[in-house]
């Protein structure tokens, strides 16, 4: 008999982020991916703007394997260092390594190429010989400055790949050997030759022409377009650094009483470190001593600090502004709430949209496409007008006029800097498929708890009968609530606390099921609940307009009379009726959905600006989801707002789940756009910033296949000389990533 070895569970995969390096195109990260998911059962999505791979891969497929196909393909990889490590201040843009690099060849090059250029154009600076100190100057120019372009052109050849840096690496060779060949075999050497300059392709002796300026002024201008377009993107990546910087270095640690620093990263589960004012908080925990106020703008964006006591819970990264407080651990590393902000936001920027696939799809055919156009230009120059020198300046021009960056850099840099500015502002995008949800989305389900209400009662009316002081009987009924857990005895005793100053002990307690509570204060007997007889009229009349507008009213008797009511209520948020007022300028139908009696959800809407006709009431947690797909099939779609775990499975079925950072993890887990901040204004806010992210990318990308549909054919009639498709190729790029950068001042 034999045993069958175990099976492999179906679907078991794994992930991985890999940094990719070499990538100078769109064309590059297009190679890359379509390698990968060549792997079996790999699947893989590789962003050129973040230069990274997010990869998943089946059991039996190595991290080694993955990375040894990417070599292969001419590229390298490495794992990114594990997220528990400190992270490191990231260096200035101009101090990166290889911005620098790319900054001191720009720079020579430039000096080396703009005489060229000058003495190419100016008939007047052309003194004899003039030719000779041009080749002197452009040859380093087109083999030094121009050596990134020739060694990604030559390693994707080996790989029978073709990418930008061959069409830069191919025109300019060209462009120069041709200089070459004139110089030294053709008429151009003479002492006393002439050049003139013209903006369109035109027909001359081939002999004399020389095309150094092209050579060397493409290659200035490209290295010109590739230094701005880098700095831009890691301008645009600076809000996720800047995130991911805000962590405290160091903690103070409470070890036997004394208070010993330690780096953050040594912090367990369960230690107890001291917070003075001032400092920041090292990571997420919860309040064991003191009291203070923390400011938490840099992750929320919410300028007022928040009070915090023994019992509450802080985030780590926010700063102290208060007195000196001891915290208890309960989140470190990868588990708080500042690295899981991080890893939401990396995971939007690694990912793509529907509209950049088909970008990337265009961008690994296209340099192939250009090379046989070239090819076809010139041999339709040579048929039409037998001049070799217009063909060649012609398909010149096509090789350089057709960079396919603009498309690679129209998505990525918008979704990093927009995703970025989401995160300075509180708002978490998921991922870019999120983008496409919101320009579509027409009505919002609002959770009333937590969401348009604070979530917490507070006592509102205190109604008593004539002579008797409200003061009096709230004193009495706060002083017995106060011994109580219940959540509407507790608004009544902080309700009391605070508007009597103070509240005596009760000398006995009573818990009457059904009843309320008993006891005896100040030599009085007192109750508080409900009461069996019948009440005073002006009381009676208080207490069913109280519930009848959605409040909870409860009986205070003493001495065995009915002396008050008092009545408690889930406050609505100060700011929930702006909010819906915004969402409404948005297009955008508001709805409250409750599981609360409708009496007490149309009190709420009210307040908010809601209708009763776009209030569903008294819906149980598992029907939240039937309510979205009706609204669903009626053909809305549905965006979702909630904070609760029984909201979990409405965030995730709505067309845009929108969860509350105030909430629980199933919410956050489940929605699509995460809101730090416990304000239904940061809704509005969302959907905003979301839609005008995918504004930016649409007109990124307008502008780069517009770019590329106009261009390629100017230069394939002779409409454009190559030192000027040069440029206009080069600021293509810049102009994508300048237009995303303006997501930065979003407000």
């Amino acid at each position: 008999m034999t045993t069958a070895a175990p099976e492999t569970p179906i679907g078991t995969t794994s992930d991985v982020e890999l940094s990719i390096g070499g990538m100078t195109c769109a064309s590059c990260a297009a190679r890359v991916e379509k390698k990968l998911n060549r792997m079996d059962g790999v699947t893989a999505t590789v962003n050129f703007a973040t230069e990274k791979a997010k990869v998943s891969y089946p059991e039996g497929v190595q991290v080694a394997d993955l990375i040894a196909t990417v070599v292969k393909t001419g590229y390298t990889a490495e794992e990114p260092p594990p997220p528990a490590a400190p992270q490191e201040a990231a260096p200035p843009a101009d101090d990166d390594p290889e911005t620098a690099s790319l900054r001191r060849r720009l720079t020579v090059s430039a000096l080396l190429a703009l005489p060229v250029v000058l003495m190419s154009m100016v008939p007047a600076l052309q003194f004899d010989n003039w030719q000779w100190l041009s080749l002197t100057l452009a040859a380093p120019v087109v083999v030094w400055g121009g050596l990134p372009f020739h060694r990604a052109a030559l390693t994707n050849a080996r790989h029978g790949a073709a990418t930008m840096d061959t069409l830069v690496s191919v025109g300019t060779l060209a462009a120069f050997g041709w200089s070459l060949w004139a110089l030294f075999f053709g008429d151009a050497g003479m002492p006393g030759m002439r050049h003139g300059f013209e903006f369109t392709v035109s027909r001359t002796d081939g002999a004399s022409t020389l095309y150094l300026e092209v050579a060397a002024g493409v290659i200035a201008f490209i290295l010109l377009g590739r230094f701005l377009e880098a700095r831009s993107k890691r301008r645009a990546g600076a809000a996720l650094r800047a995130l991911m910087e805000l962590g405290a270095k160091d903690v103070r640690v409470l070890r036997d009483g004394r208070e010993v620093r330690l780096p953050v990263a040594q912090l367990a589960v369960g230690d107890r470190f001291v917070v003075r004012p001032g400092e920041k908080i090292a990571t997420d925990g919860t309040v064991v001593e003191g009291v203070s106020a923390v400011d938490a703008s840099m992750l929320t964006g919410e300028s007022v600090p928040v009070d915090v006591t023994v019992g509450d819970t802080v985030t780590g990264a926010t700063v102290n502004a208060g007195g000196r407080l001891v915290v208890e651990a309960t989140r470190i590393g990868a588990d708080t709430q500042l690295a899981r902000m991080a890893r939401l936001v990396e995971d939007a920027q690694n990912g793509k949209a529907e509209v950049q696939r088909l970008a990337d799809r265009i961008s690994g055919v296209f340099v192939p496409i250009v090379l046989i156009v070239a090819l076809g230009t010139f041999a339709a120059w040579i048929a039409v007008t037998g001049d070799t020198v217009a063909a060649f300046t012609a398909a010149v021009a096509v090789l350089i006029i057709a960079c396919p960056c603009a498309l690679g850099l129209a998505t990525p840099t918008a979704l990093m800097v927009g995703t970025g500015r989401g995160a300075q502002l509180g708002i978490l995008i998921k991922g870019p498929e999120v983008l496409e949800s919101t320009r579509r989305v027409d009505t919002v389900l609002l959770d009333k708890t937590g969401t348009v209400t604070t979530g917490r009662m507070s006592l509102h009316e205190v109604y008593v009968v004539d002579g008797t002081a409200e003061k009096d009987v709230l004193r009495l009924a706060g002083a017995l609530e106060h011994a109580s857990e219940h959540p509407i005895a507790r608004a009544i005793a902080a309700g009391a606390q605070e508007r009597t100053g103070g509240l005596p002990a009760p000398e006995h307690f009573e818990n009457v099921p059904g009843r309320g509570v008993h006891g005896r204060v100040d030599g009085h007997d007192v109750t508080v609940g409900r009461f069996p007889g019948a009440l005073p009229e002006a009381l009676a009349d208080a207490k069913n307009a109280a519930e009848a507008a959605g409040r909870t009213a409860v009986v205070v008797a003493l001495d065995g009379a009915p002396v008050g009511v008092v009545t408690v209520a889930d406050t609505v948020k100060e700011t929930s009726a702006e909010a819906v007022r915004e969402l409404r300028a948005l297009g955008l139908t508001p709805m409250l959905l409750t599981g609360d009696n409708r009496a007490v959800a149309e009190a709420v809407a009210r307040a908010v600006g809601i209708g009763s006709a776009d209030v569903i009431a008294e819906v149980l947690p598992e029907d939240k989801v039937a309510v979205v797909q009706r609204l669903q099939r009626e053909g809305r779609t549905v965006a979702m707002v909630g904070d609760g775990v029984n909201d979990a499975a409405a965030l995730a079925t709505a067309d845009l789940g929108l969860a509350m950072g105030t909430g629980t993890d199933a919410a956050i887990e489940a929605s699509d756009l995460t809101l730090v901040r416990g304000d239904l204004r940061v809704a509005a806010d969302a959907i905003r910033l979301a839609r005008r992210t995918l504004s930016t990318i649409k007109g990124n990308l307008v502008w780069a296949f517009g770019y590329n549909v106009a261009a390629l054919p100017l230069a394939a009639t002779g409409l454009l000389n190559p030192m000027i498709a040069g440029a206009a190729m080069a600021f293509s790029s810049v102009f994508v990533v300048t237009n995303s950068l303006r997501l930065r001042a979003f407000a």
